[in-house]
């Protein structure tokens, strides 16, 4: 077997499963682009088996402590391992992630369920190589009629794919109707965002709804409204989405139309509107935040970090007396920790005392997203603004 040999420093021998460009010390054996390699050691000890792509930043990509391969065997004891795990945790049994790459033991690989329908994701070479493979085991699984790509995400450009989305196998429009908590919402699986839907925001749009009871609520960074139509059925007096998207505003008048709650909708800048707002005196007795990542490298944090506080500033500054504020980030270069002091910072930059109520995520004990060091996962929290 072909291989690598890493630097003394290499993150892989903390415990992290990927290998970069710069903690290479050898290649061996001529590896194929796509290819398993051994991972070793300066003394020769074998790390583990990775998956290889001399293109990308991350050269290598563990998925097994010994010495392993990638054949029709391995996928189907991981699918099986993936879901007994989602089945023992109680997930959602029509509409869960069931695959969420490292945390699964592999890497690069995304399958959402939506009931009869899978959506795969392949995001390294060595998966999207036996995605064929991969996707005739999930249309034998029981009550899947179809099995969607939706490989047009930015993340495959790092890794020199092509974008592309389809039916891989089976016969569907994409169409898929999702109920969650009495919330209906036309899915589009072949053209919504990521794979259709935030599922795994799903049990934290009750989290948050349960706060919603006779409050004002601002959803922010909205996408298809699901925040504020949780809010509006669990007794919120009124909801504002507010969404930069056209077609996802549109999405968001048909889901308040089908689950029959009157909720107003804006086209516009969250950056923008918060400013704005917070000159004509608009208040919000709940506010929540939402948005996609802020940063996709980790060379860029700190500005990161300034474009939180400067949000949470903002929105801060629209609560109402004792109003509550959800807040979260999916920007996985920003730790947990990091994401709260700033979070915080910026509530003290609107002169008001902030009492931790509840954190929302803790990523090792939540049924469905199981999160990895330097794995992309969500961190929530909610806020009380007490004076």
């Amino acid at each position: 077997m072909a291989g690598i040999i890493v630097k003394p420093r290499a993150r892989i021998l903390q415990g992290h499963d990927w290998v970069f460009h710069s903690e290479i010390l050898k290649v061996y054996g001529n590896p194929e682009e796509g290819s398993v390699v051994a991972i070793k050691d300066g003394k020769d000890k074998m790390l583990g088996s990775g998956i290889f792509n001399s293109k990308s930043q991350i050269v290598a990509r563990r998925f097994s402590r010994g010495r392993d391969i990638l054949d029709r065997d391995f996928f189907e004891k991981r699918l099986r391992r993936a879901i007994s795990l989602r089945e023992r945790r109680h997930a959602n049994s029509q509409f869960h992630r069931l695959v969420w790459s490292e945390s699964d033991g592999l890497p690069g690989l995304i399958v959402d369920r939506y009931d009869d329908v899978m959506v795969l994701q392949t995001l390294a070479l060595g998966m999207d190589i036996h995605k064929g493979v991969i996707a005739e085991i999930l249309s034998s699984l029981p009550g899947i009629r179809a099995v969607i790509e939706r490989n047009d995400t930015g993340a495959r450009l790092a890794e020199g794919l092509p974008q592309q989305a389809g039916v891989l196998l089976g016969q569907t429009d994409g169409r898929v109707t999702l109920v969650n908590d009495g919330c209906r919402y036309e899915v589009d699986l072949l053209s919504g965002h990521k794979t259709g839907y935030y599922l795994d925001q799903m049990e934290n749009h009750r989290s948050v709804a349960a706060y919603a009871k006779d409050r004002k609520v601002l959803d922010c960074f909205s996408n298809q409204g699901a925040f504020a139509l949780a809010c509006m059925r669990n007794g919120a007096t009124s909801a504002l989405a507010l969404e930069s998207s056209a077609d996802c505003v549109e999405k968001i008048r048909e889901n308040a139309k089908l689950n029959e709650v009157a909720v107003s909708v804006e086209e516009g800048d969250v950056f923008d509107y918060l400013p704005n707002a917070g000159r004509r005196g608009l208040e919000f007795d709940l506010v929540i935040l939402d948005p996609p990542s802020f940063t996709k490298a980790k060379g860029s944090t700190h500005a990161a970090l300034r474009g939180y506080r400067e949000l949470h500033l903002r929105a801060a500054k629209l609560l109402s007396k004792n109003g509550i504020l959800a807040t979260f980030s999916c920007s996985h270069h920003i730790g947990a920790q990091d994401f709260l002091e700033t979070v915080r910072a910026g509530l003290n930059d609107a002169r008001r005392s902030a009492h931790l109520v509840e954190s929302l995520l803790q990523p090792a004990d939540h049924p469905v997203l199981l999160a990895m060091p330097e794995t992309e996962y969500l961190k929530g929290f909610i806020f009380e603004m007490v004076g």
